[in-house]
């Protein structure tokens, strides 16, 4: 797969250079999560934590760990570093996005159609939404508009 790929290369880039790149862990990181190796993506991202402890895409990528691990409560708790520094979420459409997630829909209908052609996977999961809440017909309009 190309996250494998990516991950390969990122290594090589990364041998004896770890600390000159370090940014390139959240990359990494990233790659492990989107091929569910969620324990190993929190791993590699320890160390940049280390250096940046706030980093919005650092913390969110920790989130969407936790919450792939554990559920959405943790997840959630995993924010709280990101909302506190914001202030709240609404300043950031993907935190917004992955709070509807972590609470199972909540905010659903306020805060997916807005950003529907911003964040890919928004799309889905008012798919999701709409046919846990029996909307079969809202769920198919949104899907036959891919």
């Amino acid at each position: 797969s190309n996250y494998q790929e990516a991950t390969d290369i990122y290594k090589q880039v990364l041998l004896g250079n770890t600390q000159e790149f370090i940014a390139l862990q959240v990359y990494v990181a990233l790659c492990y999560y989107k091929l569910d190796y969620y324990d190993v993506s929190l791993d590699i991202l320890g160390p940049y934590f280390q250096v940046d402890p706030t980093s919005i895409t650092a913390v969110n990528l920790k989130a969407c760990n936790h919450f792939k691990l554990y559920n959405g409560k943790a997840g959630e708790s995993e924010l709280k570093v990101v909302l506190d520094q914001l202030g709240s979420a609404s300043d950031n459409v993907i935190i917004k996005h992955n709070l509807v997630v972590f609470r199972n829909g909540e905010n659903a209908l306020k805060v997916l159609p807005p950003i529907l052609d911003l964040i890919p996977e928004a799309r889905l999961n008012l798919v999701i939404y709409n046919l846990r809440n029996g909307d079969i017909q809202e769920a198919y309009d949104l899907m036959e508009e891919l």
